[in-house]
């Protein structure tokens, strides 16, 4: 089927000219075009054609966008999105002055959720999550990537990935499974941390990767969570069995996360808020992402990762709300590009690279979205504004009115 989307005032392309991603000074070059409009066949982008040739072509469908601003599908790469419960009596004693960390340390955080998560049915948690997954498509995302990690045994972490397995088979976007099983430890396991991570190496990576139930391996490096000896054990098993790797890391402690990382090839290294300044450079030869999570810094009122050092540096930048129910309840992908310009210093242009094509380089899809090039899949943020700015400009309002997955319109506000 052979579609127009007719005449928006601006066409934020993002194009990268078959590179698929943006570092240093590319991050601002967001190409954006009047007086166009796009053709779709077979759920792919055709072509970008003037509108004085409109009338040349016949369409089996014409969707008029006069008047608004039109971008490559928004692309969430890092999300705690299945879970359970609620962590608000927490959220309390942040305010009271009590850390992150010491709330952990004292056997709350993440802890808190596994609980609730596995008392949860598999039929709970797919109701309990398919209101957030409408969420982020009502804000124009139509890539999402979905940890497990809350549930943290052989049972319990298998279950919240067929979740997300099915919810993927439900929805129209791609949501794209990412295994955390390494998020920290249970407490059946407080005192024996060498016997948990020989099940995941064991026991849940040999299962999962057999399965095909996560693109994705992930871990929590940090003094409080897994060691950069213990990231690397988990990291070989799971690269040996062909599942790519992304971290968490630099958030609290430097503890040699970042170089198990980049060492191993990981797709992205996420938080980096307190990167120390001699490693800013490793971004610049790889294809790390370095993936930012500003909300983190908000909720927690803690230090913001240096975005203008490492883009200056020539890291491939990202950004991604790190939803969770912890340490960044938030799940406003808006909201985060405004934080982004107002706290980290980054130009509007550079917040939309970030959470477009090199948050799909993140995820390894920035081939097949993430930019608006022929070739690549027809998936469009539609936002009822006439300049892109604006975007950025209203703090925490979801100014997107229609999400286009595959050429086909999945959303439309009333």
């Amino acid at each position: 089927m052979k579609k127009l989307f007719r005449n928006p005032a601006q066409i934020v392309t993002v194009n990268t000219n078959g590179k698929n991603f943006k570092r240093g000074d590319e991050l601002s070059d967001i190409e954006v075009l009047e007086g166009r409009s796009i053709i779709s066949e077979s759920g792919l982008i055709k072509e970008i054609i003037p509108n004085s040739k409109i009338s040349k072509y016949k369409f089996d469908e014409e969707i008029d966008l006069s008047g608004k601003v039109l971008m490559p599908g928004l692309v969430e790469c890092h999300t705690h999105t299945a879970y359970a419960g609620s962590r608000a009596g927490e959220f309390k004693k942040k305010l009271s002055g009590i850390g992150y960390e010491e709330i952990a340390k004292s056997g709350g955080g993440i802890n808190t959720t596994v609980m609730a998560v596995r008392k949860a049915s598999f039929e709970e948690l797919v109701s309990i999550i398919k209101p957030r997954i409408d969420y982020f498509i009502s804000q124009g995302i139509t890539t999402l990537e979905i940890k497990s990690g809350y549930g943290l045994s052989y049972y319990d972490e298998i279950k919240l990935l067929q979740v997300i397995n099915f919810l993927n088979n439900e929805y129209a976007i791609d949501i794209i499974p990412t295994f955390l099983g390494a998020h920290t430890f249970p407490p059946e396991y407080k005192n024996d941390h060498n016997k948990y991570v020989d099940i995941i190496v064991n026991e849940l990576l040999p299962f999962i990767a057999e399965n095909k139930l996560a693109l994705f391996c992930d871990a929590f490096c940090e003094k409080t969570a897994f060691s950069a000896q213990q990231v690397i054990k988990i990291f070989t098993e799971a690269k040996k069995l062909g599942l790519k790797l992304k971290l968490h890391t630099e958030q609290f402690n430097n503890i040699g996360g970042l170089d198990a990382a980049i060492d191993l090839g990981a797709q992205s290294a996420d938080h980096l808020e307190v990167i120390a300044e001699d490693d800013l450079n490793k971004f610049a030869g790889n294809e790390t992402v370095a993936v930012l999570l500003p909300g983190v810094s908000f909720f927690l009122d803690y230090d913001y990762a240096p975005a203008r050092k490492l883009i200056d540096a020539g890291a491939i930048v990202a950004l991604a709300t790190d939803y969770n129910p912890g340490s960044s309840h938030i799940a406003n992908l808006n909201l985060i590009m405004s934080l982004a310009a107002l706290k980290m210093k980054m130009t509007i242009e550079e917040t939309i690279s970030a959470v477009t094509i090199n948050a799909a380089k993140a995820l390894d899809v920035s081939d097949k979205t993430g930019s608006i090039e022929p070739g690549k899949k027809a998936d469009f943020s539609v936002f009822d504004i006439s300049d892109y700015s604006e975007i950025v400009y209203q703090v925490g309002k979801n100014l997107n009115c229609m999400t286009v997955k595959n050429g086909n319109v999945i959303y439309k506000s009333a």
